[in-house]
């Protein structure tokens, strides 16, 4: 029955089972059943088939929520200048889709009134498949795992102590309406209008290729006509098959639907938080060796190195960093070496505390691609926290050269 209920769940929602492991789908089937009071497998197809609230419910079993506050902190510094270039008679309007347990969607309330917008200039309308995610975003209290990072200067300013933890403000809280809806669904879902802003971070890479580009068609069909979107880390390779235009913002992995904004990307020497964990400090710069790297791997199909790419980044989303450690090293074994790779593995070394291994890393990413400039900020942060200012300020000369050169 297993292999029904990921059929019919890629036909309601897109999801792809692969993306999520073979076990998810199949522990999510033995809980509904045991919820249910069903021990017969064909009784609970029948069952399932037959209620859409069963549907519902064996949904929010398979969407496990893993997000916090201000994750990937640039994406909001961005979305928050984009909105200041904005020409709008109207409020700007923001979208968070998938917004998960809320955090997103109050993080994006936060940084608006940071940048000085009052409440009537903006609304945010926040979007997920999962019942059970917006009765928690609603419910808006939140514990430890929802603060990650270095940046938590927001807690005092935005969020009280309840029982149970902590909550937004109601100033935040009356900025988003929360409510269940599918990407794939009607525009019913979203209304009739477009957004100026539309986040959809970490959705793309459940999908399969041809259910990527169907969503990407309707992700642009939301947007306004110099719209903004932003997606996560994995999914940055996607929008520009579909017109969109990079942003040229470091870490926000931001694409505009069609015009440029004027905006100046920041200099690496500015406090940009690392979205993966910090290394230990080590004071002892590593001597590395000039990466040998054959530049003239022979090319592979170009949607089995994007896959794969996403498959890296999503197992270290989940958590399981070495399990991730792994993949990124089977990737260089079967399509050769890449900046994109490289890069990837040393975030997940980073995330494990393997400062020289990241390092080393960033710098093959670097030897492939100069201007990479996830990498060119990442290794500054990495030598700046082991005490190697000048390699970091060296760095951020690098990044700011390349901004020059591109125009941002």
């Amino acid at each position: 029955m297993t292999g029904a209920v990921e059929k019919l769940l890629a036909e309601t929602i897109g999801l792809d089972s692969a993306s999520v492991g073979p076990t998810v789908v199949r522990q999510a089937v033995k809980d509904r059943m045991a919820a249910c009071r069903m021990t017969d497998p064909h009784a609970y197809w029948e069952h399932l088939t037959g209620s859409a609230q069963e549907l519902q419910e064996l949904i929010n079993a398979v969407v496990i929520p893993e997000t916090w506050f201000f994750r990937d902190r640039e994406a909001f510094t961005m979305l928050a200048r984009h909105a200041r270039t904005s020409k709008r008679a109207q409020p700007i309007k923001v979208l968070s889709l998938p917004c998960s347990t809320g955090e997103e969607a109050y993080s994006v309330a936060m940084a608006m009134f940071d940048a000085g917008f009052a409440a009537h200039e903006f609304k945010i309308d926040a979007v997920d498949i999962s019942s059970r995610n917006i009765a928690t975003a609603e419910r808006a209290v939140y514990g430890r795992n929802s603060f990650r990072g270095s940046y938590l200067e927001f807690k005092d300013r935005y969020l009280e102590a309840t029982e149970g933890g902590l909550r937004p403000n109601a100033a935040v809280l009356k900025q988003v309406r929360f409510r269940v809806g599918n990407l794939f669904d009607s525009r019913a879902s979203f209304g009739q209008g477009v957004y100026d802003i539309l986040l959809c971070r970490n959705l793309l890479i459940y999908f399969n290729r041809e259910l990527q580009d169907r969503a990407l068609i309707s992700l642009k069909d939301l947007l306004a006509k110099d719209g903004l979107l932003l997606v996560g880390p994995a999914e940055a390779a996607l929008p520009r098959l579909h017109g969109f235009i990079s942003a040229e913002w470091p870490l926000a992995f931001a694409f505009l639907k069609s015009e440029r904004v004027n905006t100046a990307a920041p200099k690496v020497s500015a406090a940009i938080p690392v979205r993966t964990a910090v290394p230990k400090v080590n004071k002892s710069r590593p001597v590395l060796p000039r990466p040998a790297i054959d530049v003239q791997a022979p090319a592979k199909p170009l949607d089995q190195v994007s896959e794969s790419l996403i498959a890296v980044e999503r197992i270290a989303n989940a958590g399981r960093v070495k399990e991730a450690r792994e993949v990124a090293l089977a990737h260089l074994k079967t399509f050769g070496p890449s900046a994109e790779i490289f890069y990837l593995l040393g975030l997940v070394q980073d995330a494990d505390g393997a400062a020289p291994e990241a390092a080393q890393s960033y710098r093959k990413a670097l030897y492939l691609a100069p201007n990479h400039r996830e990498a060119l900020v990442h290794l500054a942060l990495l030598l700046r926290k082991q005490g190697d200012h000048s390699g970091a300020e060296a760095l951020a000369g690098r990044l700011d050269r390349a901004q020059k050169r591109s125009g941002t």
